[in-house]
């Protein structure tokens, strides 16, 4: 067991400890306010699927904020069969915290998560995410190599958006960095979503979220389709799709852009590792609900097989190209 682990294990007791408080009052990832989004077409699997054929017009880019380690027992399932066959073990795995950019000929530019705060590396005591909660995460570890506040100050244009795959730190991170102008996305209950680690990551969040506009839930209806809980045309020119995967948590949303090159969908933590999403196991102890998120998974997968020419962008990992 690592030390990490041993960490994390005693953090759980406390956290345990707070459960009958959690169920009391209820905490949030967030207390920043959301609204609904004024985005987005309903849209089946089936239609969205018979686009992706064809060229699109939107450009992206991703980019390494800062290389990390986490346990491999958070990112991987490590009590699936698959994993037990291939006798991994936990232990400290390399990962990559990004900055997906897309670019839409009139839409302007987005972004897909957030990367890494500047003052987490220049100002660390000023960071949104500190104190207790940083040392738990491990941040000393991270290696920032393009804070987002570079990226941002490189930019020639504004920052429209932020599709958020997700509310959890590592991906709201970069958020003190973006535009307030920035309209910022996320999916179904999200922020409303209680658990017992939002005690400890609560404050983190809403300091991340600060000065922003409330979050833009994004308005899905059940896929017609039946392949994915729902799906949305986010610009209603069949360019860009969210994907709603419930599982890692109840708003996870993965993306799917349409670029000249073909499609590319980015997948969030609905896997974070490029073995998990070669054997098809979801994440370990990060994810909240494991049978949902092994569906999300396998829907996403599957979409992947059905068009071969899809780039996937995982959530902390690259995934080699396929031959």
């Amino acid at each position: 067991m690592t030390t990490r682990t041993r960490l994390w294990l005693a953090f759980g007791l406390t956290v345990a400890s707070t459960a009958a408080l959690v169920a009391l009052v209820g905490f949030r990832p967030t207390t920043h306010p959301s609204e609904a989004a004024r985005i987005g077409v309903v849209r089946s699997s089936d239609e969205m699927e018979a686009t992706l054929a064809s060229p699109g017009p939107v450009r992206v880019e991703t980019i390494v904020g800062a290389d990390w380690e986490v346990d491999r027992s958070g990112l991987v399932n490590l009590s699936h069969p698959e994993a037990k066959r291939a006798g991994l073990e936990d232990g400290p795995e390399p990962i990559h915290i990004y900055l997906h950019v897309l670019r839409h000929p009139t839409r302007g530019t987005f972004l897909v998560d957030t990367g890494v705060e500047r003052a987490l590396r220049d100002d660390p005591e000023q960071a949104a995410i500190r104190g207790m909660v940083a040392s738990f995460m491990g941040v000393e570890k991270m290696k920032v190599s393009t804070d987002t506040a570079s990226f941002v100050a490189q930019e020639k244009g504004a920052i429209a958006g932020v599709f958020l795959t997700h509310l959890h730190l590592d991906h709201v991170s970069g958020m003190p960095d973006v535009p307030k102008a920035a309209t910022v996305f996320t999916g179904p209950g999200e922020a409303a979503a209680r658990g017992a680690l939002n005690v400890f990551v609560q404050g983190s969040t809403d300091r991340a979220l600060a000065g922003h506009p409330p979050l833009a839930e994004l308005p899905f209806a059940a896929d017609p389709s039946g392949r994915f809980a729902g799906v949305l045309d986010l610009f209603g020119d069949q360019s860009v799709f969210a994907i709603w995967v419930p599982g890692h948590t109840p708003g996870s949303v993965a993306y799917l852009a349409r670029t000249p090159t073909g499609p590319v969908l980015f997948v969030g933590d609905t896997c974070h590792t490029a073995w998990g999403w070669q054997h098809g196991v979801e994440p370990g102890t990060f994810t909240a609900d494991h049978a949902r998120n092994a569906t999300s998974l396998a829907a996403l997968r599957a979409l992947a097989e059905r068009h071969p020419a899809m780039t996937v962008r995982l959530g902390h990992q690259e995934l080699a190209a396929r031959d």
